[in-house]
């Protein structure tokens, strides 16, 4: 067990312990079947508060070797699976929190020589019999293990996206970081080593011109989830639990909260509904996410007629968004539909996907689009 490598299932232990915890871990199963398959490459963008690293977490105490999780999981929806005790505790397990990685890194231009230094390391405490020699990639590290051995490995990337979101205009960083994750993901090599590789963040895998960088990956997004709808934040059905439980309106929660459709889903924010049921609080809790700031001099450039089409939906009105040129990055942006569909993957901004709309998802969001409206002075 090491920081990186087999990690211990203490984190979501915490997660379960806490006053409100939501059973998510039917979403173990479908990747329990796609383990070992062509469809064992996995990027869950989701925006945040919406549980990106509680999953992680999850995947992680689930199936590293370097636990024992079956106490921990029994009752839940997965220890109902037939898929449960197979791939349990069964898998080494190679655990990265990119934004965590930055500061033991000293900077974010070091993270990626921070993680192939402390992987490899522990990877060759864990199998000594394995021969290499010199310096090696983490990539060449995995490899050489699994032709000697046969391991196969999941790896699990928490926030995978934050270089690219905070080192926007770090090229060079961007470009390491970009390749790195090639390396580790692409090519026959990859497929041979890799069981599983599960990565999540705010936006979906950048594309360099118009193809994925990772394109052998299938990504589940806030435009279009897939089978992981149910999955990325709490649905109506659980947020009506919650509040039958604490007496918590739920029509009143429904106004505030609801309105991201993601599928045939009615989807909430897991942060907001947890704060409001604990403290009856029924507030913006937005503004604590801290990516507004970012995002506030492109919607003020009023590209394409963006300004008009912000006030329309905040009088309750839809827009139609095309999001098929978006690059996945916060820098190259040509149009108002670049600018919308990043406001969808952050989470400021729904999306029906059948009709190609966008809109203000419910209260919560309202009041930040009228607060930023305001500090605008738009006339």
């Amino acid at each position: 067990m090491g920081r990186f490598l087999n990690p211990d299932n203490s984190s979501f232990q915490d997660v379960i312990n806490s006053e409100i915890y939501v059973d998510k871990t039917g979403l173990l199963d479908y990747t329990n079947s796609v383990i070992n398959t062509t469809s064992k490459f996995i990027c869950n963008s989701r925006p945040r508060r919406f549980g990106k690293s509680i999953t992680a977490d999850m995947m992680a105490a689930y199936y590293s070797m370097g636990c024992d999780s079956r106490e921990l999981f029994m009752g839940y929806d997965i220890s109902k699976k037939g898929s449960f005790e197979k791939y349990l505790n069964k898998y080494d397990v190679l655990h990265l929190d990119i934004q965590w990685c930055i500061e033991p890194a000293k900077g974010p231009e070091n993270v990626v020589s921070y993680i192939i230094e402390n992987t490899v390391a522990e990877l060759k405490l864990a199998f000594p019999d394995v021969k290499v020699e010199g310096r090696v990639t983490l990539s060449d590290m995995l490899s050489q293990i699994n032709a000697q051995t046969g391991k196969r490995f999941i790896v699990i990337i928490d926030e995978w996206d934050v270089l690219v979101r905070d080192e926007a205009n770090n090229q060079s960083v961007q470009e390491e970081y970009i390749n790195f994750l090639r390396g580790l993901f692409k090519g026959s090599s990859a497929t041979r080593y890799i069981a599983l590789a599960y990565l999540t963040g705010i936006l979906p895998i950048k594309k360099l011109k118009t193809q994925s960088a990772l394109n052998n990956f299938e990504e589940f997004t806030m435009i279009s989830p897939g089978g992981f709808a149910h999955y990325i934040g709490f649905t109506e059905d659980e947020v009506k639990k919650l509040c039958e439980k604490s007496g918590r309106d739920f029509e009143l929660v429904k106004k505030w909260y609801d309105g991201y459709l993601l599928g045939e889903y009615h989807i909430y924010n897991p942060k907001a509904v947890s704060n409001v049921i604990k403290w009856g609080n029924f507030q913006s809790y937005w503004s604590q996410t801290g990516t507004y700031d970012s995002i506030q001099p492109l919607i003020n450039k009023d590209f394409d007629g963006l300004k008009s089409a912000i006030v329309e939906m905040i009088s309750g009105a839809e827009t139609e968004v095309k999001t098929t040129t978006f690059q996945n990055d916060m820098v190259t942006f040509r149009n108002k539909n670049d600018v919308m569909t990043l406001l969808i993957h952050l989470g400021y901004l729904a999306y029906d996907q059948k009709r190609q709309m966008a809109y203000i998802p419910n209260e919560e969001i309202r009041m930040e689009f009228m607060n930023a409206v305001e500090d605008s002075h738009w006339n």
